[in-house]
């Protein structure tokens, strides 16, 4: 017993990757509407509250990384390792500046060390002579 409509597995492959492949760029641009949206959010109350603080900037930072890694994403289709590090450093030391006062000094050591260990890995990262680490 055969099907007559049965679709050959090359075809199917590529099919699933075709599906997969847009709906990668759905999620960049939900990803990116999202990010700018927060902005505008972030923007907006800053204006309202008529001050700038430290933590508003980092965040602001954060969205300007999120931004470039989906434009290097879009523009090359690869993904920087480095970026989500990125990301990663600024928000915790985002998280220090905003709680530092109640957080107890074990705690300020503890993450200021993941920051060091997350940029001694983006120093590994982008001085490795193998090129595909930063893929």
């Amino acid at each position: 017993m055969t099907t007559k409509h049965r679709i050959p597995p090359l075809q199917l492959t590529q099919w699933v990757i075709t599906i997969l492949e847009y709906l990668e760029w759905l999620g960049l641009l939900i990803i990116t509407l999202a990010t700018v949206v927060a902005v505008g959010q972030e923007v907006y109350t800053m204006l309202m509250r008529l001050e700038v603080r430290l933590e508003d900037i980092l965040l602001l930072f954060i969205f300007l990384e999120i931004l470039t890694m989906v434009g290097l994403y879009f523009a090359s289709g690869k993904l920087p390792i480095r970026y989500p590090l990125y990301i990663a450093i600024v928000a915790i030391a985002r998280y220090i500046t905003i709680g530092m006062k109640q957080m107890p000094g074990i705690t300020i050591i503890t993450l200021s060390s993941a920051i060091l260990i997350l940029v001694i890995a983006v120093f590994i990262i982008r001085y490795s002579p193998q090129d595909h680490l930063d893929e």
